[in-house]
């Protein structure tokens, strides 16, 4: 077992990127994992990813290098903070031609046969807190309309003082909506899933597509989203389960090469 309070240089394949939101003990934080040098799955926070230096700003399927060391404060196994002033990007993001052929050698042999078979093991093992897997069918995306502002606690968290040189130009954005995904998985006994997604690329379509489409956002978010992922796309899920709540699993990324 990785001791606490040691150091080491590890090399991880970024695959998971959320949106951000507001951190307990930092300003704005995205949960972002991927897969260690050893072929095993890894949380890395805390990742202030719009205050990282321009040369620091990895996106998702790009290796990099960082000191790490086992979370003391996250009690899940496969949690580590990250040394953020360590990072180097290795390499640029794996391509996505072939029907993304070099990304699927990278995750399939981590693939989970369900959902179900992953909450068993956590349920019994309090681990793996992290999983990938193919749902059998996706029947639905529901838009949950939230509270469009941050609560005095997170605003006040979002405006601290930070000691960051690249404070962002722009206060980050609330979005209005909770996006989860009803899916059955294959279990012969899945009476089906609805779980929250929280992927970067899924808020930033929202923000980019309000702003291009007005009133018609929905049009487009439900097509790319919905139908596209349930008819036209061999769409994966990567999930993890909350810190504060660890028997409760969401999406926290797709992967989603074409059928």
């Amino acid at each position: 077992m990785f001791p606490y309070g040691r150091w080491l240089k590890k090399r991880v394949l970024i695959t998971v990127r959320t949106y951000p939101a507001p951190s307990r003990n930092s300003i704005e934080v995205s949960c972002t994992a991927g897969i260690d040098e050893d072929g095993r799955w890894i949380r890395l926070y805390p990742i202030p990813y719009r205050f990282l230096d321009k040369d620091k700003r990895f996106r998702k399927y790009q290796l990099i290098e960082a000191n790490v060391t086992k979370a003391e404060s996250d009690t899940r196994p496969e949690s580590y903070k990250i040394d953020i002033d360590s990072i180097k990007i290795l390499s640029e993001p794996i391509p996505t031609d072939r029907k993304w052929e070099l990304r699927k050698a990278k995750v399939m042999p981590l693939m989970s046969k369900s959902l179900c078979q992953l909450q068993s093991e956590r349920d019994r093992n309090k681990e793996p807190t992290l999983g990938f897997f193919k749902p059998r069918v996706i029947s639905s995306l529901k838009l949950e309309r939230t509270s469009g502002r941050w609560s005095e606690a997170e605003l006040s968290r979002l405006t601290q003082s930070s000691f960051f040189d690249n404070v962002p130009r722009t206060q980050l954005e609330k979005l209005p909506f909770d996006f989860s995904y009803n899916f059955a998985c294959n279990d012969s006994a899945c009476k089906g899933h609805q779980l929250k997604c929280t992927d970067w690329e899924m808020g930033a379509s929202y923000w980019a597509w309000r702003r291009k489409y007005s009133a018609e956002w929905e049009i487009k978010f439900r097509d790319t989203y919905e139908t596209k992922m349930a008819l036209e796309r061999d769409t994966h899920f990567f999930v993890g389960t909350l810190s504060t709540h660890p028997s409760e699993w969401i999406i926290v990324g797709l992967f989603y090469p074409p059928k």
